[in-house]
């Protein structure tokens, strides 16, 4: 059985682990069934990350030209430059691709329309699943093309109950296309390896810390996590704050630890590639994200058995975190602090105990378990 996967991306996004934990899922669990596993590059996005992939997993190039790298990257209009010539450039190079290998099944994460249309308007045979995460703006344009094609869309699959939800109660879709398929974000094996890598890491943090990882961008609102920093320094003056994560906000954000006078405390850790060595000795960790879906740092988080003080954004860290852990209103700073002053009067016992529960709550996003669900819909 041939599956493809289309998932163009020009920046580091979650989504490019859930795309290869996906197919390597495919490649590594099957007893019986056996699948050819592909991976489609569309403008050369997987060029620098195929020594990270399986290698029974083959790597699929529309073109020998890296258009990523001419691409405009940042805001919305240049967001919208960038996927219409994606669509234009790869519309007769997908079309062709299709037709040739006719695979199975086309899984599809980002920039979907194109494969949609073309499964459309080209009668393939190729059995589309589509990926949709969030809460998606469903304007007049989105919701008649998501009308239009519905009938050639096999599955449409979400990440979260909540996004489940609101498309049920779109009906744009039949119910019985909706499914909850978890992302793969615990690889046990993966895990264990970087685990090993911590036994002999000695953190150049010497203080107790405080740590949050993402991308610098306005989505994760590291601005608001700083501020928080800022205004809980004075009442416990013994905490630093870690943050991981390159991005487009991250000299904003230097400067507004400078502003604040707390650039000393706060150790900006740019890319780590092992996260696990900083998540293993921090106090608790901080998500202050505006939206998530449902988010992979919290979850290994959770599987690194530290407490999580979340904002009770869309869609999925309350999914992950229930009543196990401390969820303040979404981009409220007073809410936040006293969340915090929550974590540190609570017991040692209550805290342990809820570590646990949520650290059996998030078996469902291990790999494993996408792949069952994963081969249920396929076969």
């Amino acid at each position: 059985m041939k599956i493809f996967y289309w998932s163009p991306f020009f920046t580091n996004v979650a989504t490019i682990k859930a795309v290869t934990r996906s197919a390597e899922s495919l490649i590594k669990f099957p007893r019986d069934e056996k699948y050819k596993v592909s991976l489609i590059d569309a403008i050369g996005e997987w060029e620098q990350k195929k020594d990270t992939i399986n290698k029974k997993i083959s790597i699929i190039k529309l073109s020998n030209i890296d258009l990523k790298k001419y691409l405009p990257k940042g805001g919305f209009l240049k967001s919208r430059i960038s996927y219409l010539t994606i669509f234009f450039w790869n519309f007769f190079k997908l079309k062709n691709l299709i037709n040739k290998e006719v695979p199975d099944f086309l899984i599809i994460h980002l920039m979907t329309s194109l494969p949609i249309f073309l499964s459309t308007f080209f009668d393939s045979k190729t059995k589309i699943i589509l990926r949709i995460s969030g809460l998606p703006k469903i304007n007049i344009i989105r919701y008649l093309f998501w009308k239009i094609h519905a009938n050639k869309i096999y599955k449409v699959t979400c990440p979260t109950k909540k996004t489940y939800d609101f498309l049920i109660k779109k009906k744009i879709f039949e119910k019985q296309k909706i499914l909850i398929l978890r992302d793969p974000i615990i690889d046990m094996k993966e895990f264990s390896l970087k685990k090993r890598e911590t036994n002999n890491f000695v953190s150049p943090i010497k203080q107790k810390y405080l740590i949050s990882i993402g991308r610098l961008t306005k989505q994760k609102n590291f601005e608001l996590l700083i501020n928080f920093f800022y205004r809980s320094s004075d009442k416990y003056p013994n905490f630093e704050l870690v943050i991981i994560g390159e991005g487009e906000d991250k000299l904003k954000l230097k400067n507004l630890s400078k502003r604040l006078n707390i650039e000393k405390k706060i150790h900006f850790l740019g890319y780590q590639k092992n996260i696990f060595k900083y998540l293993k000795n921090a106090e608790c960790f901080i998500l202050t994200s505006l939206w998530e879906d449902p988010g992979f740092v919290i979850v290994e988080a959770a599987l690194s058995n530290i407490p999580i003080i979340s904002s009770d954004c869309p869609n999925g860290p309350a999914e992950i975190i229930e009543k196990n852990g401390y969820l303040f209103q979404n981009d409220d700073l007073e809410d936040l602090l006293k969340k915090f002053d929550e974590f540190l009067s609570t017991n040692k016992d209550t805290i342990y105990k809820n570590k646990l529960i949520i650290k059996k709550r998030i078996k469902k996003f291990s790999t494993y378990q996408h792949f069952k669900k994963l081969s249920e819909i396929i076969n």
